[in-house]
């Protein structure tokens, strides 16, 4: 089914919207912003936040911190009504879940950009569903928007979550995920819209596991990655020194790091071989995009971690993960036209 250029140009913008809600959930990671917003989805009980403290009243954190507690107490129950009394009780007896920041204005407005960011996304979405029902109603494309749609109804509740729970590392993972999973969907729809037909897919055995093994690779990278963030950041509040800290992360790091040189060296044997045979664009994108993102890792390790950078380096991850996808995409279509 041919669907309209306006209709496939809408589903880039929808792409774009999700990937700016990456971009905008990094960097209130990167600034500290979590807690900006103390109740969801409003933010001070305001659909716009206040810009003062004298605007919100005197015993706010109080206030917030007993809502809060209400909406963390549910979640424990759902933990337990699905089997995860020990995450539960975790939550329960964690003082940290139960610390309720003082009012900032420059945080308040990075936390609220970002769910403006993800309202706008999920909107988009809404509209993308709606019209595909009114114009084209074809099945499998409903399916797969309409699941989208829900589980960006659900990252939206989830985000609550990561906010009433104040930032449990886990959920910050989980939150991670379900956004990735969301961006690899919209991607796979897009591209089951456009329907290209390329003759420059490699055929070579060694192409297609090694495509997979650095998809997989990368994919866990991203988790590890925030993993090892999450760490850094418990380590700077015990107070220790940057020159400290890979003796503490201990595992997880050297896998982190080690993993990211191997992905260099299966990728760079794809890109010599697509530059002497195969001639496929995708691979020299992956390859590029791979080297930003591995710049960034390189100026986090040695550059004192700028917060920028860190952020430049999850979104240069995300865009390799879905070059990688396209290529499994392209692979599949390939197969299923013979």
């Amino acid at each position: 089914m041919q669907v309209s250029s306006r209709f496939l140009k809408f589903q880039w913008v929808v792409l774009i919207l999700i990937f700016l809600v990456v971009f905008a959930g990094s960097f209130v990671r990167m600034s500290g912003s979590g807690m900006g917003c103390p109740d969801w989805p409003k933010c001070f009980g305001k659909w716009v936040p206040p810009t003062e403290l004298t605007e919100l009243p005197a015993d706010y954190r109080e206030a917030y911190l007993l809502k809060r507690q209400k909406k963390v107490e549910k979640f424990c129950a759902f933990l337990e009504k699905i089997g995860l009394d020990q995450t539960a009780e975790k939550i329960k007896k964690d003082p940290s879940v139960y610390v309720e920041e003082a009012f900032n204005a420059r945080k308040t407005w990075i936390e609220y950009i970002n769910r403006l960011a993800g309202f706008l996304a999920g909107n988009a979405m809404l509209v993308s569903f709606g019209w595909l029902l009114l114009y084209y109603r074809k099945r499998k494309w409903l399916l797969l928007t309409g699941l989208n749609l829900v589980l960006m109804g659900f990252e939206a509740w989830f985000g609550s979550i990561v906010v009433a729970t104040n930032l449990v590392p886990w959920t910050i993972t989980v939150h991670l995920f379900f956004a990735l999973v969301i961006i690899g969907l919209q991607l796979y729809f897009i591209h089951q819209l456009r329907r290209q037909t390329r003759t420059d897919i490699p055929q070579n055995q060694s192409f297609q596991l090694l495509s997979w093994l650095i998809l997989a690779i990368t994919f866990y990278q991203m988790f590890l990655g925030t993993q090892v963030r999450e760490a850094i950041d418990a380590l700077v509040k015990k107070g220790y020194s940057r020159a400290e800290w890979i003796e503490q992360l201990g595992m997880p790091f050297f896998i982190h790091r080690s993993f990211s040189w191997l992905v260099l060296i299966l990728l760079t044997y794809l890109f010599w071989q697509n530059r002497k045979v195969w001639h496929y664009g995708r691979i020299n994108v992956a390859f590029y995009v791979l080297a930003l993102e591995l710049s960034t890792g390189v100026a986090l390790a040695y550059a004192d971690m700028p917060g920028l950078v860190q952020t430049a380096h999850l979104v240069f991850a995300t865009i390799l993960l879905c070059v990688l996808l396209l290529m499994r995409f392209d692979v599949r279509a390939q197969k299923l036209q013979k």
